[in-house]
């Protein structure tokens, strides 16, 4: 006898051996039982779930002369002549015959009689494929047919099947099986065929099934014959996986925000000969895989991967954030349906590798909670660390070194060097994460003398009467702005401030991205960003900003776009000011 595929040599002919679909298994028996037969079923379900192999389980029970539980006895001479093959069970396949030809000859076939046993049935394969004038010449049949005839219509696509046709059958449906009973299926038939196999290889062709049996067993049989034990490495080489470890590299950089090292990655995998859309898949399982390992307390179990790859994935799901991971899913779910339709997939899986491993390119909510986590993390890590400043203190001067010089004195006090700031930040955020207090670099004590005589030159009332004291404002934005300080300095105590005492995340990241300079003696804080502008115009925003910028004695400051002339701030405020009476704010 020739080579039979596994799905066919161990297709079920009982209801007994069948894998799940509990629910229709026992209505069919309890009819069969009861004697109350109905002519028409339509079996429904996803590919592979067991339609036809119940619609011929239950066209030799009706025929049977001794049922067992519901089941054909298969001694009887009725089950043996069906076995063999008799006219008395029909099976048409409505893809390839849909034409109202063929439902003609079926209507005038039905009304012979069966020649074996008690009932004619007629197993209508994919019937959504018929023609609207062959449903048309069925539907009569259907729905008066002879006493000997019973119809069972099976379909992928019951939405398709005019509801005529509906209302005149029994409809059941088949369900997705679950990979626990995949698993001990596939096993049962390894262990009977003799075969080798791991636990793991097992739980992944289950999981490649899907939920159906016969998809299960078509990959199974491929495996099988790959090697001489069936090995979680040999299923990845049947499904044309990639590797798992230069995936999860590539996943790792990606979570990380370390983007040249997953283009790399990505380049790497795709130089192997691996399709885009394999990749994008790999990454997508794995992202789903990481998930579970990052919120759930059994995921070893769920997952059922070797120990090592358990490994591997839960510390991947450690070192990752959870809104990282979501992100980086949904990113990937949309890149997966795009490509089918992009004339260019591997650009398309570049930009959206890109995407996830730079959030700060990306303006969206996600990007940036993504990126509050991240600082977050490093400034806790700052403070677990206070004895390794980001700034270095300056270096104090020994005592007995050298006397400090007089104001007159003639040569000045050389400066202490200046720290170099990492390139890849800001000099602000470097004063933002010290924990120090901001303390601008001093001149030289002569500088200092002649300065204090300048400003109190220019603070010199021309006339003879005592000017009204400052008010209180104003003292302590001359004890809280010194003039030397820069407007980096500046702003990093408002960020400072903004973190420590109002403690709004939100805020804190949008003024992160913003570069600060003096125009005179106004602080300009200019941003290249569209959406951040419009956030920080707000009301509430303008007013906790102005708040702290007195508070720490900035007087005057505006919030600039990049290439900005007019100040809009001030043509706003002159605007409230002309309609007192009007709400104004921005959108």
């Amino acid at each position: 006898m020739s080579h039979l595929s596994l799905y066919r040599k161990f297709r079920p002919d009982t209801f007994d051996k069948m894998v799940r679909q509990e629910h229709v298994v026992r209505i069919l028996r309890n009819q069969i039982e009861g004697g109350s037969v109905g002519h028409a079923y339509l079996f429904t379900g996803p590919r592979g779930t067991g339609k036809t192999t119940v619609a011929r389980i239950f066209a030799r029970a009706v025929n049977c002369e001794n049922t067992q539980n519901g089941s054909p006895c298969g001694v009887c001479p009725t089950c043996r002549a069906l076995a063999e093959g008799s006219l008395d069970i029909t099976e048409i396949d409505a893809a390839s015959n849909n034409g109202v030809n063929e439902m003609r000859d079926l209507r005038e076939k039905v009304q012979y009689p069966p020649v074996t046993g008690r009932y004619k049935v007629y197993i209508v394969d994919e019937v959504h494929m018929l023609t609207d004038s062959a449903f048309n010449a069925l539907l009569k049949t259907l729905e008066e047919p002879p006493a000997h005839a019973i119809f069972i219509l099976a379909t992928t696509e019951p939405q398709k099947i005019p509801a005529t046709i509906l209302s005149r059958c029994m409809r059941l449906d088949f369900k997705l099986i679950p990979e626990e009973d995949l698993e001990k299926h596939l096993k049962s038939i390894l262990a009977e065929i003799g075969k080798p196999y791991e636990e793991e290889a097992v739980a992944a062709i289950a999981r490649a099934g899907a939920g159906s049996d016969r998809d299960m067993l078509s990959i199974a049989e491929a495996c099988i014959v790959y090697s001489e034990k069936l090995t979680y490495e040999a299923v990845c080489a049947v499904l044309g996986a990639a590797d798992f470890h230069e995936t999860a590299r590539l996943v790792s950089d990606m979570l990380t925000a370390d983007m040249p090292a997953a283009i790399s990655a990505c380049e790497k995998i795709l130089a192997e000969g691996k399709s885009v859309g394999v990749l994008a898949k790999d990454i997508l399982q794995l992202l789903s895989r990481v998930a579970v390992a990052k919120t759930c307390k059994n995921a070893e179990r769920l997952l059922a991967l070797p120990a090592d790859l358990f490994r591997e994935v839960k510390a991947i799901a450690d070192r990752a954030d959870g809104r990282a991971i979501l992100r980086a899913t949904e990113i990937f779910i949309k890149t997966e349906n795009e490509l089918r339709f992009v004339s260019t997939p591997r650009i398309s899986l570049e930009a959206a590798i890109m995407r996830v491993s730079y959030p700060e390119a990306d303006g969206d909510t996600d990007a940036l909670l993504v990126r509050i986590k991240r600082l977050e993390e490093r400034i806790g890590e700052l403070e677990r660390r206070p004895s390794a400043p980001v700034c270095a203190p300056a270096q104090p001067q020994p005592e007995s070194a050298e006397p400090e010089p007089q104001p007159n004195a003639a040569a000045p006090q050389p400066q202490e060097p200046e720290v170099p700031f990492p390139e890849e930040e800001p000099v602000f955020a470097e004063a933002y994460f010290s924990d120090g207090p901001i303390s601008p670099q001093e001149p030289p004590a002569a500088q200092r003398t002649e300065r204090k005589a300048e400003e109190r030159r220019e603070t010199q009332p021309p006339a003879p009467p005592a000017p009204a004291a400052p008010p209180p404002a104003a003292e302590a934005s001359e004890k809280r702005l010194p003039p030397t300080m820069s407007a980096e300095q500046a702003f990093g105590t408002f960020l400072r401030t903004l973190r420590k005492k109002y403690n709004n995340g939100m805020l804190f990241t949008m003024c992160a991205d913003l570069l600060a300079s003096f125009e005179g003696g106004k602080l300009v804080l200019v941003t290249e960003s569209d959406t951040i502008f419009t956030i920080l115009g707000r009301a509430d925003n303008v007013r906790l900003m102005k708040e702290i910028f007195t508070e720490i004695g900035v007087g005057d400051y505006e919030v600039r776009k990049k290439g900005q002339t007019v100040n809009a701030r001030s043509a706003l405020e002159e605007l409230r000011n002309n309609f007192k009476d009007y709400p104004i704010d921005v959108k």
